[in-house]
């Protein structure tokens, strides 16, 4: 389910996208307007990199194969920092474009259909905007994340556009729509460096944020024959989540029981967090299979500071 709204979400990002590209091309050229042009581009780059995003998620939507035994979520990751690249493109050629409408002194015009394409694509962007918001706090989707970087964008685009018309036409400041397509190009660029770090995580398997970890070991401490938690690793890949983790437990237990225990104890985490793939190492209580080792798990529930005393 969580990766069939990944693929809708994308799919609404390319209808979005086709929609404000035909609106805007328009008022390019009917305003001559640097800024208008500045958003065009970025809607058009916007296009391809949500063509590119829907690639991602079905690619990632496809299960588990012999190849790829831990799936293809990381394809998400790779089309964010595709987006991130056509992001960074976008932002160098609406300020060097900005640069040289400064430097000629060009001018504006038709000014109420500039204004009137903007606010269109405000509202379409804002109805996109919350409708990929559910769907990341659903799947956790990072291609959906940077699109969803892309839109928002959008809405500081087509707000500047306005103010630069009305500044340029209605106030007769010049200089305004040159300005404000520079100062849309620096926005562009700040928001392709955000982008990139959730991608590069999750391609380079950062752990999961501090919070996230802390209650899943506190849920894995709840049963009552666990003696000790040690060496969690945790990792996301796509909208799948993966946990491996050490559990020490008593060394009378026979195979049989210790089995039934870490039933009990995965089931206990699944109800807390659906789809989360767990790999659980038995150890006899108070064995250290590598001392010193510097992955040992240094911020452990209560349980697992308990048992290395």
């Amino acid at each position: 389910m969580s990766r069939h709204s990944a693929i809708t979400a994308a799919l609404a990002s390319v209808g979005t996208a086709l929609f404000l590209l035909c609106l805007k091309t328009y008022a390019a050229w009917a305003t001559g307007s640097v800024a208008m042009l500045g958003s065009l581009a970025d809607t058009a780059l916007d296009l391809i990199a949500s063509l590119v995003t829907l690639y991602g998620v079905r690619l990632a939507a496809q299960p588990a194969d012999a190849d790829h035994r831990f799936g293809h979520g990381k394809a998400e990751a790779l089309a964010a920092l595709f987006q991130v690249s056509l992001i960074t493109l976008s932002a160098v050629g609406i300020g060097w474009r900005a640069v040289q409408q400064w430097i000629a002194g060009s001018e504006t015009a038709a000014a109420e259909q500039g204004i009137a394409v903007s606010l269109a694509a405000i509202a379409a962007t804002l109805g996109l905007l919350s409708y990929q918001r559910m769907v990341i706090r659903r799947t956790g989707s990072i291609a959906i994340q940077a699109d969803n970087v892309h839109y928002q964008s959008d809405l500081l685009l087509n707000s500047g556009v306005i103010a630069a018309l009305v500044l340029d036409q209605y106030l007769g400041l010049k200089g305004a729509d040159p300005v404000f397509g520079i100062l849309i190009a620096l926005w562009l660029l700040w928001g392709a460096w955000n982008a990139s770090t959730y991608a590069v995580d999750q391609l380079m398997d950062k752990e999961w944020p501090e919070e996230k970890r802390r209650r899943f070991l506190d849920v894995a401490a709840r049963h009552p024959e666990l003696k000790g938690i040690h060496d969690l690793r945790t990792r996301s890949s796509g909208t799948q989540d993966f946990v491996q983790f050490h559990v020490w437990v008593d060394p009378a237990m026979t195979v049989a029981q210790a089995h039934d225990v870490m039933d009990e104890v995965e089931s206990k985490l699944a109800r807390e967090f659906p789809g989360v793939e767990i790999l659980i190492h038995l150890d006899p209580e108070g064995q250290v299979d590598h001392p010193g080792n510097p992955l040992k798990e240094m911020d452990e529930s209560p349980l697992a500071k308990g048992a290395r005393t």
